[in-house]
């Protein structure tokens, strides 16, 4: 059972706030790591934030293969979904 449902945009926005970039630079295919700069150290606390708030497990590496929020969006919602 998930603790929030789903909504693509309300999770642009928290990924937004824990990068602390604005959430237009969050696009679907925006790199974390090379537009947006994201360190292992921030994509922690993405982890973090995610499973807190959906209530799902993601792997260290599920989540390394992760380049871009379309995907982040993809992984989630196929876990909630399952």
């Amino acid at each position: 059972m998930t603790t929030a449902t789903l909504e693509k945009e309300s999770l642009r926005e928290l990924v937004a706030d824990a990068l602390d970039v604005e959430i237009e630079d969050v696009t679907d295919d925006a790199l974390y790591v090379e537009d947006l700069g994201v360190d292992s150290l921030m994509g922690l606390e993405i982890l973090v934030q995610l499973e807190k708030k959906f209530g799902v497990k993601i792997s260290e590496q599920e989540f390394g293969e992760i380049t871009n929020f379309g995907q982040t969006y993809n992984l989630l919602h196929s876990k909630i979904t399952g």
